[in-house]
């Protein structure tokens, strides 16, 4: 391996993941043939991939689009997924492959990424051991038909979102606008919104931070939607209506939480789907609440207050590292400086495995989300956040694209953001025959209905039925 090689693997390694990465990669940039450059196994998961030593060997991946399948230069074959639209995770040769796409700051307002290159990775084996770094870089056909890589990437100059507004501006405390509501509950009678005090205590930031401030629209791949088909038969068995909340007079669903104004839906989504599967697995006689500030100030595959996802928390993290419960690390809606646990040598949970609904990311659907719901548990998904959305009070959300909040000469920076939740259900309206998703949020009790929204089903309103994802955790053996 040359010189030049070495020096990007590096300096790909060497750099940090801090919030949201503006990467915008595609499952289609991922397809072909990509070159890993594996450092020094053998370390176990306090491997610190920012000091990664020398490189050890090249090995070769081929990803393809039907089925999202890989197959290495050793003749291997397994399956890859994208990572929302920031990162893959392939499972080939008995070892997983994680890592993010490349990207650096440029200066206070804006970065550069690349969909050909990565940061550094984690690779062990699927027993999570043997732990590796490593970094990769896609190859390009020669005329000739031989493999090469670029050296002068030019990559994707982009925007941070934190750059687009004036700091002191969104300081300033978030403005409700009356007149916006009064014009969505006159326009539209499907669901009613409301002006929230609370949200004028709120600045301008932290109401999109809590929404899921930088993330930006879900990624929808051109991709076939279903990777196994649900029957006629299984769709003949569905329910009508299903509500976790509820099943036989039982509730197997956690609390409703607040994260505050910390970005930490990811969190929250996340190990709310894990309590519930518990909840059901041990027929509630396991009721834990598991600690999202230890996602929050620990997680080594998210970005604290910055964002995360779920696919990475409840899946990837839960598997590799664990949760601990609430007492362990209880919340306090900010990063920290360290991770310290306040109780030492907690029990961990920890998933058996994970998947997107659907079985890769983009696969998923409606009737795929009804049939894992009803027999496995609630499903963490991941939802594009508007403005109206911080207004719902009941009824049966949709985003009303035809109005446009009045500014009324305020400051009003609110985009599209991205936000997750839980999905703990579906019905349909008695009187209008519409469809909905039972959602729990995690903005506190006196938001939407006593802390849930419902949204409409079948149509992906706010890309609800795209980007599904469910984990299997293991109950502590009592």
């Amino acid at each position: 391996m040359d010189k030049f090689l070495v020096a990007i693997f590096l300096v790909c390694l060497c750099t940090g993941v801090l919030g949201d990465t503006p990467a915008n990669c595609t499952h289609e940039d991922l397809i072909g043939t990509w070159n890993f450059y594996v450092s020094e196994g053998g370390h176990d998961r306090t491997l610190d991939c920012s000091s990664p030593g020398k490189v050890m060997y090249v090995i070769s991946m081929t990803f393809s689009g039907m089925n999202s399948i890989v197959t290495n230069s050793d003749g291997a074959v397994g399956t890859f997924n994208l990572i929302y639209n920031q990162g893959f995770e392939a499972v080939v040769g008995y070892r997983k492959y994680f890592a993010f796409f490349e990207w650096k700051t440029v200066d206070a307002n804006h970065s550069t990424y690349w969909c050909d290159r990565t940061m550094y990775g984690q690779s062990h084996d699927v027993l999570g051991n043997d732990w590796a770094c490593f970094t990769a870089v896609k190859q390009q056909k020669h005329l000739s038909g031989m493999l090469f890589e670029r050296q002068n990437w030019k990559g994707n100059v982009v925007r941070n979102p934190a750059g687009s507004y004036d700091e002191e501006l969104l300081k300033q405390p978030y403005v409700i606008k009356k007149k916006f509501v009064n014009q969505i509950n006159k326009e539209q009678k499907s669901w009613v919104a409301q002006a929230y005090p609370e949200l004028g205590k709120m600045s301008y930031g932290d109401v999109l931070k809590r929404s899921g401030y930088g993330n930006g629209p879900i990624t929808r791949p051109n991709l076939p939607r279903k990777l196994k088909f649900v029957s006629n038969y299984v769709k003949a068995r569905l329910p009508e209506a299903w509500d976790w909340r509820n099943v036989n007079g039982k509730d197997y669903v956690s609390p409703i939480r607040n994260q505050g104004s910390c970005g930490s839906c990811y969190a929250f989504a996340s190990m709310a789907m894990l309590e519930a599967r518990i909840r059901i697995m041990t027929n509630n006689t396991q009721t834990p609440v598991f600690s999202t500030q230890e996602v929050v100030s620990c997680g080594k595959y998210s970005q604290g207050c910055d964002g995360g996802f779920p696919y990475l928390i409840a899946g990837k993290y839960a598997q590799d590292f664990g949760v601990v419960e609430e007492h362990c690390y209880p919340y306090v809606g900010k990063d920290t400086p360290s991770c310290k646990p306040a109780v030492a040598n907690c029990k961990r949970t920890y998933a058996a495995k994970y998947e997107y609904v659907g079985g890769y990311y983009g696969a998923c659907t409606e009737e795929l989300m009804m049939q894992d719901l009803v027999a496995n548990g609630p499903v963490a998904v991941g939802i594009e956040v508007y403005e109206d959305f911080q207004l719902y009070e009941s009824g049966i959300y949709h985003h009303v694209t035809e109005l446009r909040s009045p500014l009324d000469g305020a400051f009003n920076p609110f985009e599209l953001t991205n936000h997750a939740v839980l999905v703990v259900g579906f019905g349909a309206d008695s009187k209008t025959g519409e469809k909905y998703w039972i959602v729990k949020n995690s903005w506190g009790e006196a938001w939407g209905e006593k802390g849930y929204v419902r949204i409409r089903r079948g149509t992906d309103e706010i890309a609800i039925e795209s980007l599904a994802v469910q984990s299997f955790p293991i109950p502590q053996l009592q």
